[in-house]
């Protein structure tokens, strides 16, 4: 796990943050590919989203790996909501918490995980069916301690995050990763490789040597300040670019849908918080001030675009300051530790064996039908998308439907990946053929071809 170890394998490449990639290993191009893996359990912490919580649990259940467990960390109505649905009930772990703190909750969840590995996830956020598949083989490189993905936003296709790299201020930066090969990245001296809090995973016995999360960080930065102390041990991580989710970005008290924030108390609290643990510089306000002038130039972009009033700039950045006061005078205090509750491994167990991808594709005013369609292979035991062309150049978007199938729609001639051209004219048959092929590698070849 740390830097030099070299006890056992050396499966994946080695990349520094900064510059290309050199490769020191074997994996296979194309992505890491084995049939066997760590047992692994998947973290879901969730509060007064039981909505939110139904749709992750119902992708999650579709992974195409072996073995993993599900451990849920909920509020009451999480947990009733997880009473109703055959799919989960006694076949999930299931922790109460009532409480709004993100670090303590993901605590619980380590407590009571029994695989080999820890991955969590955001219960707004959904994963591809090949996400453990990718994500868990790379800790069969001794070398590796942590690992994270890709998390792909709001229209489903393109990327909310990719690789970043953090220091001791809170500063992150892109770090480019060539092709979607799993690799270790070593950082530079003082900084961490920063894994994506609905897209990461760590070693079991590395987060309860670590003590965890710092349950002073109620939201914002816990996992970074998990990153820096990793960094600090000389534990190395692992980006798994295939290995990716959906993050839809639910409503909360501290966040509308549209990504407004109703409160920005937590953020600025977390910073000062933060800083005061790693920032090696005298004074932390100049870190402080840039952030809050980032975060008033998007309270302005919402302003511009009509989604807050001129008065409701100035009122939410006071609760930035808010924040920011109490996270100077918050008490830091030791991390308490992970007591591990003894619990043994619930691997999940389907209805059905999963049988693969499988594609419905029509046109938009074929949707009834094809929709009726992949809810029937869906509830067959296939992992679906349902592909829905219209005659125009639209963008595409993509979705986990509540049904429980993927669904892409767009335009015929429009452009799914953003790099794309605007407008491209192609047969039906040819579109959908490509789309299928770019899904493949995060959801397996269509086992029926499109339907």
């Amino acid at each position: 796990m740390r830097g030099g170890r070299g006890a056992g394998p050396s499966l994946l490449g080695t990349q520094q943050s900064r510059g290309c990639p050199e490769d020191r290993g074997d994996a296979p191009r194309g992505g890491y590919r084995v049939s066997d893996g760590p047992s692994v359990s998947v973290v879901v912490v969730s509060h007064g989203r039981p909505d939110s919580l139904t749709l992750c649990l119902r992708a999650l259940v579709q992974q195409v790996y072996d073995p993993f467990e599900i451990v849920v960390v909920a509020c009451k109505a999480g947990r009733r909501r997880i009473d109703t649905r055959p799919e989960l009930y006694n076949r999930v772990k299931v922790v109460a918490f009532d409480e709004r703190n993100i670090s303590q909750g993901r605590n619980l969840g380590i407590a009571e995980a029994a695989g080999e590995v820890v991955a969590f996830i955001d219960d707004d956020a959904m994963a591809e069916p090949l996400w453990l598949h990718h994500l868990a083989p790379v800790f069969l490189d001794d070398r590796v301690g942590a690992a994270t993905g890709y998390v792909r936003g709001r229209n489903g296709i393109s990327f909310q995050h990719r690789l970043t790299d953090v220091g001791p201020e809170a500063d992150s930066r892109p770090v480019r990763v060539k092709g979607d090969e799993p690799r270790l990245i070593a950082p530079p001296d003082g900084r961490g490789i920063k894994t994506e809090g609905t897209n990461m995973a760590f070693r079991r016995d590395l987060l309860l040597e670590l003590q965890g999360f710092d349950p002073a960080y109620r939201f914002y930065l816990d996992e970074t300040d998990l990153n820096l102390r990793l960094a600090e041990q000389g534990i190395l991580s692992a980006v798994a670019p295939l290995a990716q989710v959906h993050h839809g970005v639910a409503s909360s008290p501290r966040r509308r849908t549209d990504r407004v924030p109703e409160s920005l108390f937590d953020v600025g609290a977390s910073l000062a918080y933060f800083l005061r643990r790693h920032s090696l510089a005298e004074d932390y306000s100049p870190a402080g001030r840039a952030e809050r002038r980032r975060r008033q130039r998007s309270l302005i972009g919402h302003m511009i675009d009509g989604r807050i009033e001129p008065r409701d700039v100035n009122r939410i950045l006071a609760t930035f300051d808010e924040g920011w006061a109490e996270g100077m005078g918050r008490e830091m205090l030791p991390l308490p530790g992970i007591e591990p509750s003894g619990a043994e491994f619930l691997a999940y167990r389907a209805d059905l064996p999963r049988l693969g991808h499988a594609v419905v594709a029509g046109r938009t005013w074929q949707a009834r039908s094809r929709r009726a369609e992949a809810l029937r292979l869906s509830e067959a035991g296939y992992h679906v998308t349902a592909m829905l062309l219209s005659p125009t150049a639209r963008y595409h978007r993509a979705w986990f439907d509540a049904e429980g199938y993927w669904v892409q729609r767009g335009g015929l001639f429009g452009r799914s990946v953003r790099q794309a051209p605007l407008i491209r004219i192609q047969s039906f048959g040819k579109r959908v053929r490509a789309e299928v092929r770019r899904l493949s590698s995060v959801r397996g070849p269509a086992r029926n071809g499109p339907v």
